[in-house]
């Protein structure tokens, strides 16, 4: 049975202090560091398998994943990094407190930007340092491609091309993958896989540092998910008629 395992990273300096990350590059904290290594115990403590890794360009993903290899002994294992896994972009509020922005605009405005399947925060402009165009690691990205803000159905847009031509391939092949991503990169993810309707996925949340392992028949369709720590079903949202399209 075809297996996949999802993994957000560990807790972040800035998920810690409730300020907005989206694609800035911001570490680990110390307990985000102690997730990463519960979460190798865990791979290790049930026998999971994987061999072949995937992560975005941000660090706090790529370090959770580090943790996790040089834990189980797995450093040679391939990785690759992909930028349409980072987290969802989320514009003029990356580097903000919530409360400070919840004071500016109210508690339902906040909601909407952050839990809407289509709400978009305010857009950086280009020449804004926060862009990703002016950042090295991107320069081999398309500039099209690259987000001034994004709402969740953004970024389940650019996580699932991703998915079709990079994973779903090796997993045919009988590869067993770890990705190590994003709360908001996993749940497009997750949305696909379970056929989450719009409606439902803003209320899914994805925590840091547990891994979530899904069983998938030879089509690729999830039979079960689980999250390692408990052993019990990942979630149990209603299901959509079908799973969103790329477009």
């Amino acid at each position: 049975m075809p297996r996949l395992i999802l993994l957000r990273h560990g807790q972040s300096l800035w998920n810690r202090d409730a300020i907005f990350t989206g694609w800035t590059d911001v570490d680990l904290c110390d307990n985000g560091i102690k997730e990463a290594n519960r979460a190798a115990e865990l791979l290790k403590e049930h026998d999971i398998q994987f061999d072949q890794c995937f992560t975005s360009y941000l660090h706090r993903s790529i370090h959770t994943l580090w943790i996790v290899l040089d834990a189980l002994d797995l450093t040679w294992l391939p990785v690759e990094r992909n930028w349409r896994l980072n987290e969802r972009h989320y514009g003029a509020l990356q580097g903000r407190k919530r409360d400070e922005v919840m004071e500016e605009v109210g508690r339902e405005q906040l909601q909407l930007w952050r839990r809407s399947y289509t709400a978009t925060p305010p857009a950086l402009t280009e020449d804004d340092p926060r862009f990703p165009g002016n950042l090295r690691k991107y320069a081999g990205v398309p500039r099209r491609h690259l987000p001034l803000t994004e709402s969740l159905k953004d970024t389940v847009s650019r996580v699932l091309p991703f998915w079709q031509e990079r994973v779903e391939p090796l997993m045919m092949q009988g590869h067993t993958p770890l990705i190590s991503a994003h709360g908001n990169s996993l749940r497009g993810l997750i949305k696909y896989l379970d056929g989450i309707a719009d409606e439902d996925i803003p209320s899914l949340e994805v925590p840091t540092g547990k891994p979530l392992v899904y069983e998938l028949d030879d089509g690729l369709r999830t039979v079960r998910s689980y999250y390692l720590e408990d052993g019990q079903e990942a979630h149990n949202l209603p299901k959509a008629k079908a799973a969103p399209s790329t477009a």
